[in-house]
């Protein structure tokens, strides 16, 4: 295993700690802002784990918020009682970028808990997909995604369906409008190819499903793994 790619691991090791810690804290509650909750997880973060910095612009989102994409900019919620709340935190460690996705539901809703554990399964499902492909572009998984939501019984709601991680900040396309490092239904290049330099590149799968009838979102994330 190549030096990169043993950073990222540990990178994303310790998030998964991180989201540990916040959930053994007790710090999902209802009653509470979107942005004191995020708030609470990035002390804990930076007590806990030291961490440098992070890249995320909105690490919480509770309710209907959890409809909206990475890029959407829903007002502040307030986490209710019953509530579905998910959370996409992306850490830096020693230099090395983390991104972790996970949902959480407060009491014992059926449809929330299904949607949770569904957006688990279809992660497992897409990443031993992936696995056994010997070239995908990012649009064939991209709509492998939308397909693998349908048979959930889920709508997918991201606009794309991963990207890539590495050292901070990660590569960047030459052209901004190049979607090349995400899975994103645009992306017609082969998610296999290595970076600039010829290194592997390292990518994140996210599932976000969503049942916009009742206005809830489920969304989980971690690193694909083929090797």
């Amino acid at each position: 295993m190549n030096g990169a790619k043993l950073n990222v691991i540990i990178a994303e090791q310790k998030a998964k700690e991180l989201f540990n810690a916040v959930e053994k804290s007790g710090l999902i509650v209802s009653g509470k802002l979107e942005s004191q909750l995020s708030a609470e997880i990035v002390a804990l973060a930076k007590e806990i784990f030291s961490i440098e910095n992070f890249w995320h612009k909105k690490i919480v989102r509770a309710g209907v918020n959890t409809l909206h994409p990475f890029n959407g900019n829903p007002i502040d919620g307030l986490i209710q009682n019953d509530d579905i709340v998910f959370l996409d935190f992306g850490p830096i460690f020693k230099g090395w970028e983390a991104d972790l996705g996970r949902t959480y539901v407060i009491g014992n809703d059926p449809l929330k808990l299904k949607l949770k554990n569904d957006v688990e399964l279809a992660w497992q499902e897409a990443n031993n997909w992936y696995a056994t492909q010997k070239d995908i572009t990012g649009a064939q998984y991209f709509n492998y995604l939308k397909e693998l939501a349908i048979s959930y019984g889920w709508e997918y709601g991201g606009e794309i369906g991963g990207h890539i991680v590495g050292r901070f900040p990660h590569e960047q396309p030459d052209n901004p409008s190049d979607l090349e490092l995400d899975i994103h239904p645009d992306n017609h290049s082969s998610i296999l190819l290595n970076d600039k330099v010829g290194n592997k590149r390292h990518w994140i799968l996210e599932i976000h499903f969503v049942d916009r009838k009742n206005n809830i979102g489920a969304f989980f994330e971690q690193l694909l793994t083929k090797e």
